[in-house]
């Protein structure tokens, strides 16, 4: 069964800015959602070869060897087949949707012979809200329409490519369509996807298929052309910022924290979360990487989500929740899907989140970094905006001090997380420098009485002197990475002896030849059987932690060996297995803001290097 799923990392990401896809290197899309990306999936062979759907396009009856790369300063995905006979390019993207939500969605899959000659052959086969529901084929003139009881999807071959072909080369059956076509050099074919197209399906011309192709690279090279970046890693900061482009829902400015579901930590193991979801903290994170950047508009966008959410929590006289869906939405009820095996056999295979209903005290910290550092920008809240962000720092003086759910969504009941503690300092810090700095209203004489009670509370209680280090929560001496961002927060200095003992402890307990694991889950039960990877926004983390600490030829070098985990396109999923191998839900926006974040950072710092 394992051998039949491609790797996690074998695979690219095309989307349109409201939803996304990833095709492997075998020219097979295996994920993919409409109309948005926390849709039910049409495709989804990532999570069950059989039953999950597929659309394979790549060379039919012949050995061949595939590569990919993107176009230059472009996410369309390019897959290079070469054969004895000859190289073909199957060029995937999605035409940009604009910032209005719609359920139409256009998959384009332009393939184009290089040299020589090839016989192509694709097999599509959807299966529509997870595999659970039917459909009907409808056959038409110009393609085909698979319609079940919500969704409608469109295929339609180019016009003088497969329709000149022979009929008997075109297979219609239950489980789908197939078809097999020659190309010789120079020719170019290929096939369109359309999610609930209002009229019969319509082949397009190849030359209307390279203009979209064209329109579609221009818009990204522009847009990619924005960055303000010129430092020593300029290529794969570039992608990276591509990448959260492409997990940017338009309408709403919202970031999903990857566009996959169930993608395992351990494969075989039971940590298989949906990530198609706006975390408040990793979508916070994203506005100084945005930021670092130049792109203002984008990080302006999220603030407005944000400062909605802010305001909802406050109607409600309720706590933030910890994600929503990307319109905004607060429900996101967990269920399992029972009928799908899972990646490489990894069950429960679960769709939505039951952790958006934990206490996580971090977030507060987080919203705030992004709200002071837009404020530094010339991005200033509105009046009600800081009203209601005022109210939440009177909620947060009143609730820090509990036991709670943690950065890692553990679940094994709560406790008091020092890193929940850290980021409730800073979010009552950073509150005070917004309200100085603007002369905005806020109880500031109470925000800084309880900035300081949680300073006290988390040097005295959060540090174990046994251990000589700061530790996960006030009852254990387990040591944890999300510490790692104390000095950069401007919690501790750097140099602090109480800082110095952490890091020099965490090199010795949860540093792996430069990688980075959040926790030991032996050493610290979480609620769930197994083990996990190491943690690439970790391993980022640690970077900047070795920077700051002045080890500046150690950050480079960690630095460095980091970027050689990427999979061959830039990409990066959530963790790195022992064998090297990426796993988690793919790719991760945690890893990418780590990354540009971190290099951003150490090109300043070996900047003043004399």
């Amino acid at each position: 069964m394992q051998s039949t799923y491609p790797a996690i990392g074998e695979h690219g990401l095309i989307g349109d800015l409201q939803t996304a896809a990833l095709i492997s290197e075998d020219g097979t899309v295996d994920w993919f959602c409409a109309p948005r990306f926390d849709s039910p999936s049409l495709f989804g062979a990532l999570l069950d070869r059989r039953r999950g759907g597929h659309f394979q396009l790549s060379p039919d009856g012949v050995d061949y060897a595939s590569k990919q790369l993107y176009l230059p300063g472009t996410p369309i995905l390019i897959t290079r087949f070469h054969t004895a006979d000859g190289v073909g390019e199957l060029l995937d993207f999605m035409p940009v949707t604009g910032e209005h939500a719609t359920d139409r969605h256009r998959l384009i899959r332009l393939v184009r012979m290089v040299r020589g000659s090839m016989r192509f052959r694709f097999d599509c086969r959807p299966r529509f809200n997870y595999g659970r529901d039917p459909y009907e084929l409808e056959v038409h003139p110009e393609g085909e329409v698979f319609r079940s009881p919500t969704m409608t999807l469109t295929l339609a071959a180019f016009r003088n490519s497969l329709r000149e072909f022979d009929a008997r080369d075109i297979r219609r059956d239950a489980e789908g369509v197939s078809a097999s076509f020659d190309l010789h050099e120079g020719d170019i074919g290929g096939v369109a996807l359309e999610t609930a197209c209002p009229h019969a399906p319509r082949a397009l011309t190849t030359d209307e298929a390279c203009d979209l192709l064209a329109e579609t690279r221009d818009f990204w090279r522009q847009w990619v052309g924005g960055s303000r970046y010129t430092g020593r890693w300029r290529e794969v900061v570039e992608r990276s910022a591509m990448t959260l482009k492409l997990m940017t829902y338009a309408p709403t400015g919202a970031l999903v924290a990857a566009p996959t579901a169930g993608l395992p930590e351990q494969i075989g193991g039971q940590r298989n979360w949906d990530y198609r979801y706006t975390w408040v903290r990793d979508a916070s994170f994203s506005v100084h990487a945005l930021l670092r950047l130049g792109f203002t508009d984008e990080a302006q966008k999220y603030l407005f989500w944000l400062d909605s959410r802010i305001r909802e929590a406050r109607d409600d006289n309720s706590p933030l929740q910890v994600m929503y869906r990307i319109d905004g939405s607060p429900d996101l009820d967990e269920e399992v899907l029972g009928h799908l095996e899972g990646y490489r056999g990894s069950a429960p295979v679960r769709i939505g989140n039951g952790a958006s209903g934990q206490l996580q005290l971090d977030i507060y910290g987080e919203a705030l970094v992004a709200l002071e550092l837009a404020d530094r920008n010339g991005l200033i809240a509105p009046y009600e905006g800081w009203r209601k962000t005022a109210g939440l720092m009177d909620w947060l003086c009143e609730h820090w001090d509990q036991p709670e759910d943690g950065i890692w969504e553990t679940r094994s009941g709560r406790e008091d997380f020092t890193y929940g503690r850290v980021l409730s300092w800073v979010a009552l810090d950073r509150a005070i420098r917004i309200a100085r700095r603007r002369g905005r209203p806020g109880d500031i004489a109470r925000w800084s009485t309880q900035r300081d009670a949680i300073y006290e509370q988390v040097m005295t209680r959060g540090y174990d002197k046994g251990r000589g280090a700061f530790v996960q929560h006030y009852r254990s001496d387990i040591l944890d990475a999300s510490l790692l961002s104390m000095p950069g927060l401007n919690f501790i200095s750097p140099t602090d002896p109480m800082w110095e003992s952490t890091l020099r402890a965490m090199d010795v307990d949860l540093v792996s030849d430069s990688l980075v694991y959040r926790y030991d889950p032996k050493a610290s039960p979480d609620g769930l059987a197994g083990t996990e990877g190491t943690f690439n926004m970790c391993t980022f983390w640690y970077v900047q932690a070795l920077a700051l600490a002045g080890r500046l030829d150690d950050a480079r070098l960690t630095f460095e060996k980091m970027l050689t985990y990427s999979n061959r396109l830039g990409l990066y999923s959530e963790e790195i297995a022992p064998t090297g191998e990426q796993i988690g839900n793919f790719p991760q926006a945690f890893s990418h803001l780590s990354l540009i974040s971190t290099a951003a950072h150490l090109d300043d710092l070996l900047k003043e290097q004399p």
